[in-house]
């Protein structure tokens, strides 16, 4: 596995020549498109071809259910388990259901041979997290007992195989309350076959201030859950300013701390799989960045005639342009991006990579996790 960083004057033609590899493959690879233009300073994955491996890492994703059947038959054969975004519940405890049916994705994981996750997050009716809705659940025992008989009972319906708690602003006051809800959902579930996982805000310290983080106690949700992921992303976010999503120097920060409360054996690093594309100049309240893919990301630098340019401290590929008079600037991720995340897994020994979201298939990332995570069938 390579990694090829185009130069000024660079084809795939000549590229795929000096890279000793067909065009055909690069083209496939790096999803180009006809004409196959490229733009300067864009990340290419160079691959060595097909080899018979399986993977030591666990992968997964998150996936609303309107996603395209296309771009979900594509992700599967990179994926460990698929988490369906998102179920909800009430202040009653009773669930609600996706506006979307599900059936399709659960029926599409399983065929092939991946597992599906019900996900579930207290959002209100506006999709908002409510940590009104978290209080109301986790001081109520009725009210859990409730939810947990619904869940397991739509999981057995709807060919479920475990379950993922994404519960976001947890009030300081339910710190405790929330671990033992999640323990008790746990161990339900296990009887059963069913994992429990656990979605955390990206900290760095166990007394860190804000809403975010507060609730979120990290020894005891890890004691609680069979496995946690770190929402290691949006620094860079829709109404901040312009910066990278998942900067490395910040998501090691949030590793460092994390080891110290949870066996890495039961992290699974979050990995964005989306970039932001804000209007210049940013003002704070008023400015609103547009959430693009790598491929959109890619054809606006190459449309515009921009070079994309690579933040070594950040370890992620960023450009400006401008239209109708207004210049903006794109943060979004690629290949150097994930490989720096895919080497702190390796450093730090976590057993997992979980990507929000899948909503766009970014073939060159999946392609390169298969090749850092490559192990032979005989060895």
């Amino acid at each position: 596995m390579r990694i090829y960083v185009v130069k000024a004057g660079d084809t795939v033609d000549a590229i795929a020549a000096s890279q000793n590899v067909p065009v055909d493959q690069l083209i496939w690879e790096n999803q180009i498109e006809y004409p196959y233009r490229l733009a300067i300073g864009q990340a290419l994955f160079i691959g060595n071809g097909p080899d018979a491996s399986r993977r030591p890492l666990y992968s997964f994703g998150y996936a609303y259910p309107f996603i395209s059947a296309q771009t979900l038959e594509e992700t599967l054969p990179y994926l460990t388990d698929l988490y369906v975004f998102s179920y909800g519940f009430t202040e009653e405890g009773t669930i609600v259901y996706p506006a979307s049916d599900d059936l399709w994705m659960t029926g599409l994981a399983g065929a092939a041979g991946v597992r599906p996750i019900l996900t579930l997050t207290p959002l209100d009716s506006n999709g908002r997290f409510n940590n009104n809705l978290v209080s109301a659940l986790v001081r109520d025992g009725a009210r859990q007992e409730r939810l947990i008989w619904e869940l397991g009972q739509t999981m057995q319906e709807r060919g479920y195989g475990g379950m993922d708690f994404d519960f976001e602003y947890v009030l300081a006051e339910d710190r405790e309350r929330y671990p033992e809800f999640v323990a008790l959902a746990a161990r339900i579930f296990n009887v059963f076959g069913y994992p429990v996982s656990a979605a955390l805000a990206p900290k760095t310290s166990s007394d860190q201030p804000g809403i975010l983080y507060q609730g979120i106690d990290y020894r005891l949700l890890g004691k609680a859950a069979n496995r946690a992921m770190l929402m290691t992303y949006e620094w860079g976010y829709s109404q901040g300013p312009p910066m990278a999503v998942a900067p490395i120097n910040q998501v090691r920060r949030v590793v460092d701390y994390a080891v110290t409360e949870i066996a890495p054996d039961k992290l699974s690093l979050g990995i964005p799989n989306y970039g932001y594309d804000w209007p210049l100049p940013y003002e704070r309240g008023v400015t609103r960045a547009r959430t693009i893919s790598h491929s959109q990301a890619l054809q606006l630098a190459i449309d515009f005639g921009v070079e994309i340019r690579f933040d070594e401290t950040a370890q992620c590929p960023w450009f400006r342009y401008w239209q109708y008079g207004i210049q903006h600037e794109v943060w979004f991720e690629d290949v150097r991006s994930y490989k720096a995340k895919f080497d702190l897994i390796k450093e730090y020994g976590l057993s997992g990579a979980g990507y929000w979201q899948l909503m766009n298939f970014f073939r060159a990332g999946w392609l390169l996790q298969e090749s850092m995570f490559r192990t032979k069938k005989n060895t």
